[in-house]
């Protein structure tokens, strides 16, 4: 591994990045939507060269759930607006019309369908599923 000098370095703001949300509509209805994570270039960790950072979002908490392969929640809807990261193993969801995303490791979607009908969510594969459930704090 070699050292690079920062200054040789041509430094970028990483473009925005839009990732899955689940909304509900005015009947209760739940839907796939996006979300956008807008960066700023700054000298987030000195004397490390910047980086680019998102805003800042104020969370509560974080869980870890883990669920067995075959794990089922039929109809539900979240229990508070959270952002849930995909660890391990592989987790399906559901909205009202029928539509599923498939969310792998690396993965992360916004989940605020709290009333209403909810979502349905599965862990598929024969792998037990392992996620951190990070409530926003909306205050």
């Amino acid at each position: 591994m070699s050292d690079t000098n920062p200054g040789d370095q041509e430094i970028k703001v990483a473009e925005p990045r839009t990732f899955p949300r689940i909304y509900e509509d005015a009947e209760g209805n739940s839907h796939f939507g996006e979300a956008e994570l807008d960066f700023k270039l700054l000298d987030y960790a000195p004397p490390a060269a910047p980086i680019s950072v998102s805003q800042v979002l104020k969370v509560k908490n974080l869980t870890f759930i883990s669920s067995p392969a075959g794990w089922f929640g039929d109809w539900h809807p979240a229990p508070c607006r959270q952002l849930i990261f995909v660890l391990v193993g592989e987790l399906e969801t559901e909205v009202s019309d029928g539509e599923k995303l498939l969310l792998r490791p690396g993965d992360f979607i916004l989940v605020e369908d709290t009333n209403g009908k909810g979502h349905k969510s599965r862990v598929v594969g024969s792998m037990r599923g392992l996620a951190a459930a990070i409530p926003l704090d909306d205050e």
